[in-house]
């Protein structure tokens, strides 16, 4: 029979205790090992590969959202659930915005726990309802920040024209603008995009389907 192997970050012995003998004693898991801190993390990580990693937010030396970046910089397919005791602790969004695949209460029964990482293991996001729309609203938003550079809709459509070949005269005569004012559009567009000329400004916005 296989188990779905885990591998725990936890500083609090009762609790540490707890999660071994939960692990162990389910059918279907196994308790691969339990450390107090992500001091080493990414060698425990390489030498257990685990399926599941259950990771505590508050630990000493190194904590469980620096453990988690770590993880998911040497092992980005490596599953992640976070176990906190408030649900309402803003490093929980943070552990999600570096890559958690959601998180458990500490205070969960045990059926239900389990359940949550098994979820997990095969391919779900744990997490409640309100922590979910921060996170889909916190990547919208990035995605826009990232991909558009703050654009506005004239400045996209400007570039566009500029990415067409339109000189700034036929620009202004197509937006029907002063070229002062189209001049004063592009020295934003290129503020923006971090280019000093028409030409990067081409380059930077068709390698990267700005419009």
């Amino acid at each position: 029979m296989s188990h779905i192997s885990v591998v725990v970050f936890e500083d609090n012995k009762p609790r540490k205790d707890l999660l071994e003998l939960l692990l162990n004693n389910a059918d279907g898991f196994l308790c691969l090992g339990i450390y107090e801190d992500c001091r080493d993390v990414v060698n425990i990580i390489a030498i257990k590969k685990p399926d599941i990693v259950l990771m505590d937010i508050h630990m000493p030396f190194v904590n469980g959202i620096e453990g988690l970046k770590l993880i998911k910089v040497e092992f980005p397919d490596q599953k992640v659930v976070i176990q906190t005791i408030f649900e309402d602790d803003e490093k929980i969004f943070d552990a999600i915005k570096a890559g958690a695949d959601g998180y458990v209460l500490k205070k969960t029964m045990p059926d239900k726990f389990l359940e949550a990482l098994s979820e997990v293991h095969n391919g779900g996001i744990v997490m409640t309802p309100v922590i979910a729309r921060k996170v889909v609203c916190f990547f919208n938003e990035k995605k826009i920040s990232d991909n558009g550079f703050g654009l506005t809709i004239r400045e996209k459509e400007i570039l566009s024209l500029l990415v067409d070949g339109y000189s700034y005269k036929m620009i202004a005569d197509s937006c029907a603008v002063s070229y002062a004012t189209v001049n004063s559009h592009l020295k934003n567009i290129y503020k923006k995009l971090q280019v000093s000329s028409g030409k990067e400004a081409v380059v930077k916005a068709t390698k990267l389907n700005l419009v």
